[in-house]
């Protein structure tokens, strides 16, 4: 990655235009052309630097307004398997396995998002069902703070 890969990802990051031609008009911001910023986007993502360039919607104002992190308790011979069962999920949106605590035996996270707290719960039991993971927690989000993504 050089100089100029760092200057598109850093412009990219804070958002394109919503033009015919997006990629010419972060091209002229930059001093490239169209071409260039394609090979470059391209060339990142085959290398691994970048997993994908996609837009990012606002869940809310689609009517998306129930969050929650179900929490499993897996055990050490199931929570592989578990985590690739439920992180293939079409309504999982983010999948982590992390240290259980003695007081909170959870150990492997989901995020799913719907338009109600009883679609969630729904959606919990479904994917306990298919993983076979009979103990979890719902969480629900009560207030967002601050939503970003990673940044360079």
């Amino acid at each position: 990655m050089d100089e100029r890969d760092l200057l598109l990802l850093k412009a990219a990051q804070e958002g394109i235009s919503l033009t015919s031609r997006p990629y010419q008009a972060l091209g002229e911001k930059l001093g490239m052309s169209e071409q260039e910023v394609v090979d470059r986007l391209l060339s990142l993502e085959e290398e691994g630097i970048i997993r994908r360039f996609a837009a990012t919607i606002g869940h809310r104002a689609l009517g998306i307004v129930a969050n929650a992190m179900i929490a499993w308790r897996a055990s050490p011979e199931e929570v592989q398997k578990a985590g690739e069962i439920l992180g293939s999920d079409d309504e999982v949106t983010h999948c982590y396995e992390r240290a259980a605590c003695p007081d909170w035996p959870y150990n492997l996270y989901t995020m799913v998002h719907s338009r109600s707290r009883e679609d969630c719960l729904e959606t919990a039991r479904r994917l306990s069902q298919i993983s076979g993971i009979g103990e979890y927690r719902v969480l629900f989000s009560e207030k967002e703070y601050k939503k970003t993504s990673a940044r360079i």
